[in-house]
């Protein structure tokens, strides 16, 4: 594109400087020149141009470990991660995701970090635009009988085995998992770190949150749709007054010694 001075610029109309800026490759002197425009809203549209090109940046960067199986030769990876290993009540949810390569999926990131509404968004764009998606739900009786770090490891074989196609690769937030037929990389904080475990990380909370939603709708004395299931004030209240429900952990505490002293 041709560089373009103040006086050019300012001869533009506003629509005309947006459809620039929504065709790069754009021009540093373009760039400065509306920077510099006396226009307010010229001046915000290169504001919000320098956001979304940050916004780029920061997501192209989260394919760091994805570009490095590449190299490898690994093109089909997956991330996978889980969601609710804390809470008193509900199962541990996990997914399993498999990206296209350079995918840009504006604001991804670790699933905590984004709100309800984010993550809601995200979710309908991950199943639209992932290669493969799969979850598992580990429920609360499984969890007390087998404990929740293999609950969460068997979901996460669960997912990642029901994936088609099979992944070369598996990234994995934190967890590591042995007994996979295929290469895998544990990664701590990985759904910080990883587009594929954080669009996973995504999957598996919402997934969690929507059940979570349906439980308080049949057990509504508890709260669910507020808390999710973590032991707030207002849940370890309504277990005292009302005990655990068919969907509580009776190995955690303090239900487990709530539990004990009731029986």
């Amino acid at each position: 594109m041709e560089e373009l001075s103040l006086f050019d610029v300012s001869t533009m109309t506003l629509k005309e400087i947006e459809r620039t800026l929504a065709a790069p490759p754009v021009s540093e002197a373009f760039l400065s020149a509306c920077r510099s425009d006396p226009r307010k809203a010229a001046q915000r549209l290169v504001k919000r141009y320098e956001r979304a090109q940050a916004e780029r940046s920061r997501v192209a960067a989260l394919y760091a470990y994805e570009d490095a199986a590449a190299a490898e030769g690994y093109d089909i990876v997956a991330g996978v991660d889980e969601a609710g290993r804390g809470p008193l009540a509900g199962p541990v949810s996990v997914a399993a995701v498999i990206l296209p390569r350079g995918l840009y999926l504006p604001k991804l990131n670790d699933s905590k970090k984004l709100s309800p509404k984010v993550r809601e968004e995200l979710f309908d764009e991950i199943q639209a635009k992932a290669i493969a998606v799969s979850s598992a739900l580990i429920d609360a009786k499984t969890i007390d009988r087998i404990n929740i770090y293999q609950a969460t490891m068997n979901g996460m074989y669960e997912s990642i085995f029901s994936l088609d196609p099979q992944p070369q690769k598996v990234l994995i937030d934190a967890v590591p998992l042995d007994r996979l037929p295929m290469p895998s990389e544990s990664i701590i904080k990985g759904d910080a770190k990883s587009a594929s475990i954080a669009a996973a990380s995504i999957i598996a909370k919402v997934t969690r949150d929507r059940l979570m939603d349906a439980y308080d709708r049949q057990y509504p004395e508890y709260g669910f749709a507020h808390h999710k299931g973590y032991g707030t004030a207002e849940h370890l209240a309504a277990l005292r007054k009302y005990g655990p429900c068919p969907i509580h952990r009776l190995s955690f505490e303090p239900i487990r010694s709530m539990y004990q002293v009731e029986r």
